[in-house]
């Protein structure tokens, strides 16, 4: 971000409080070499990680399992011309541990498309950053809502 561009950065545990107000959220992945983004829901994790809950045999785990990812949720209001956005990145990892996964199972997000086997992913928040724009002013004093 630049200096007056009409944003305010976002700390970190400010970042983690605004995803956990939201459900769905974005994954960004590699896919055959190529970007991908795959909207999906999600809860956050006590120490902060984002859950996914998907099919074990998706190719979504297959592609993030071990990779590094990039995790994107926002809120936007269009009326308002303002909202915030929240990028994290980090590992990617299926949870493996019986424990782990029972625990998950009770407390973690429930997928909104079940399958008959289900993994849960863990993204380790190693870099959390975000922006928000609000009531539609900018820095430079000008009225975005007119």
């Amino acid at each position: 971000m630049y200096a007056n561009d009409g944003f305010r950065e976002l700390e970190r545990q400010e970042c983690l409080r605004l995803m956990a107000k939201v459900p769905v959220g974005r994954i960004v992945y590699t896919r055959r070499a190529l970007p991908a983004v795959l909207p999906v829901n999600f809860s956050l994790d006590h120490d902060g990680a984002v859950l996914l809950c998907t099919s074990a045999t998706s190719e979504l785990v297959r592609a993030i399992d071990g990779a590094v990812v990039a995790f994107e949720t926002d809120d936007v209001d269009a009326a308002r011309h303002s909202g915030w956005s929240v990028v994290v990145t980090g590992t990617a990892t299926v949870v493996t541990d019986p424990a782990e996964h029972e625990r998950l199972a009770r407390t973690g997000p429930a997928s909104w498309a079940p399958a008959p086997q289900e993994a849960f992913v863990r993204i380790e928040p190693e870099l959390a950053t975000g922006r928000e724009l609000v009531g539609g002013h900018t820095l430079y004093g000008v009225d975005l809502t007119a």
